[in-house]
C-alpha cells in the first residue's frame, strides 16, 4: 500500500510526557528505516512536534491518571477520543501506534477497528508500545486475552512481558527499556561515559552557571509530569525541603519541569509563593537534566520514569507517592506488588527507600533523605543496583538478531529500543499487508 501511494502514513497517540519522549524517538527511527517518506498525524507533545507531528489537541487534555482523579474529566476525554477516531479515519493510516496510557489507547484502538469494520475498509496495523502492567495486578494476565481483537502487536519494555503476552495469544516483542537510549545516545561529548549504562552530566558547569558554591548541598525534586500528581506532590516536597534546610549550611533545590504547560504554570506559581527557592530547568532538555543530576547529592522523586533516569545518572534517591484515597485503596488491595519503583520491583528489594500513601509525609521524607545523603553504604548499594537493572532491561545480542530482519540491519549503527521498535513495526506491517 505504501509502495502504491508513495508514502507511509502513521497515526500516533501519546497521552503523557514519558510517552512523548518514547514516541519522538520512534518517529525518528521510522523516518530513518522507512523506504518511503513518513507522514505523521495524531496526538502528542513537544518532542513529537519536533519530529513532524502537529497534535490534534494538547496532549495534556488526556493526561489523567488514577480512579477518582479521572471522574471529573470523563466527558472531556470521551469527546477527545471521538475526535481522535474521526481524525484517524480521515487520515487513512497504514499503521497506528499508541504509546502507554492504556485507558485511552485501548479504547481508541478498539473503537477504530470497529469503525473500520463498519465502513468496510482495511484496518491499519495496530501496535501498542509499552505493555500494560498486567504483572502488577491480581488477575492481570486474564485481561490480556481480550486485546488480540484490536491489538496486532505489543512492544514490551520489560524482559518477562513478551513471553506472557505470547502465551495469552498476543504477538509481542521485547525491544528494551526506552531509558537505555539516554545511555546509547551520547548526552555530552565533554562528559564521556565510563560505563555503557551510565550518563554523566556536567555537574561543575551547572553549579558554576547557577552560582552554586562547592559547599552547597543540591537536592533534585521530581514531582511528576501530570498536573494531578504535581499539585499533590510538590507541596509535600517543598515542605520536606523546609524541614531539611536547617540541617545544612546551604541547601539548594533544583526542579526539572516536565514539558506540560499546566505543570509549568503551577510549579512557577508555587515557587513564587514558597519560602524555599528553587532553580527551575526545562525537563525536555536531557542535557540540562543530567547536568542537574550530576550536581546533586540526592533526589526526591515521584514514582515513574524519572526513577530510571536517576539510576542512569547514579544519583541516589527517595521514592514518594500519594494519590486520592480511593486510588490508593485500589493500588493497595488490587495489586500484587510490595514495591512501586521499577528497580525495587525487578530485584524484589527495597534498595530505594519508598514513602507511599499515608507514609508519604515530610517527616518521613526528611528521615529517608538524610539517610540517603549521609549513609555511604546505602548510596553505594543504590549505585550498584543500577548495573543489574540495565542489564535486565536490554535485549541480548541473540534476541536482537532474531528481531531485526536481515534487510534492515544495514540501517543500524546501534540497536536502540526505538530502532528495534521501528523495525518491528515495519516488518509486522509488511507481513500483514502482503
Amino acid at each position: 500500500m505504501a509502495t502504491k501511494e508513495g508514502e507511509l502514513r502513521v497515526f500516533m497517540v501519546s497521552g503523557e510526557v514519558s510517552g512523548d519522549s518514547i514516541a519522538s524517538r520512534l518517529m525518528a527511527s521510522l523516518k530513518r528505516l522507512s523506504p518511503f517518506p513518513v507522514h505523521f498525524c495524531g496526538i502528542g507533545g513537544v518532542l513529537m512536534g519536533k519530529e513532524g507531528l502537529t497534535s490534534l489537541y494538547p496532549m495534556e487534555d488526556i493526561a489523567v491518571m488514577g480512579v477518582w482523579e479521572l471522574l471529573p474529566h470523563l466527558n472531556k476525554i470521551r469527546m477527545k477520543l471521538k475526535e481522535a477516531i474521526e481524525a484517524a479515519l480521515l487520515f487513512q493510516p497504514h499503521v497506528v501506534v499508541t504509546i502507554d496510557s492504556k485507558g485511552f489507547s485501548f479504547r481508541f484502538l478498539k473503537q477504530l477497528r470497529a469503525r473500520c469494520s463498519q465502513q468496510g475498509v482495511i484496518s491499519p496495523v495496530h501496535t501498542h508500545y509499552v505493555a500494560p502492567s498486567f504483572w502488577a495486578w491480581k488477575g492481570g494476565e486474564t485481561r490480556l486475552k481480550g486485546l488480540s481483537g484490536f491489538v496486532d502487536h505489543i512492544l514490551c519494555i520489560l524482559p518477562f512481558e513478551e513471553e506472557v503476552c505470547s502465551s495469552n495469544g498476543l504477538a509481542a516483542t521485547f525491544v528494551g527499556h526506552p531509558i537505555l537510549e539516554d545511555a546509547l545516545n551520547s548526552i555530552s561529548e565533554s562528559c564521556p561515559r565510563s560505563n555503557k549504562w551510565e550518563v554523566h552530566g556536567d555537574g561543575e558547569g551547572f553549579r558554576s552557571k547557577h552560582g552554586i558554591s562547592s559547599g552547597a548541598t543540591v537536592i533534585t525534586l521530581l514531582p511528576g509530569s501530570r498536573l494531578q500528581e504535581v499539585t499533590r506532590m510538590l507541596p509535600i516536597f517543598l515542605n520536606t525541603m523546609e524541614q531539611l534546610k536547617n540541617s545544612f549550611s546551604e541547601l539548594i533545590t533544583v526542579i526539572p519541569v516536565a514539558p506540560n504547560q499546566h505543570v509549568e504554570n503551577y510549579i512557577d506559581r508555587a515557587i513564587q509563593t514558597s519560602t524555599m527557592p528553587a532553580i527551575l530547568i526545562p525537563g525536555s532538555s536531557r542535557n540540562l537534566k543530567y547536568d542537574a543530576f550530576s550536581a546533586s547529592r540526592a533526589a526526591l522523586s515521584t514514582s515513574g520514569t524519572a526513577i530510571m533516569e536517576l539510576q542512569l545518572a547514579r544519583l541516589p534517591c527517595v521514592v514518594a507517592y500519594r494519590a486520592h484515597f480511593l486510588t490508593e485503596w485500589l493500588i493497595r488491595y488490587k495489586t500484587k506488588l510490595q514495591h512501586m519503583s521499577l528497580p525495587n520491583i525487578l530485584l524484589d528489594s527495597a534498595v530505594m527507600p519508598e514513602a507511599l500513601f499515608q507514609a508519604c509525609t515530610p517527616i518521613n521524607l526528611v528521615s529517608f533523605l538524610s539517610r540517603v545523603i549521609h549513609d555511604d553504604t546505602l548510596r553505594e548499594e543504590q549505585m550498584a543496583t543500577a548495573d543489574k537493572i540495565f542489564e535486565l532491561l536490554c535485549p541480548s545480542e541473540r534476541n536482537i538478531s532474531n528481531i531485526v530482519p536481515q534487510e534492515l540491519r544495514s540501517s543500524f549503527t546501534n540497536y536502540t529500543p526505538s530502532m528495534i521498535a521501528a523495525s518491528t513495526i515495519l516488518y509486522c506491517a509488511k507481513r500483514k499487508l502482503e
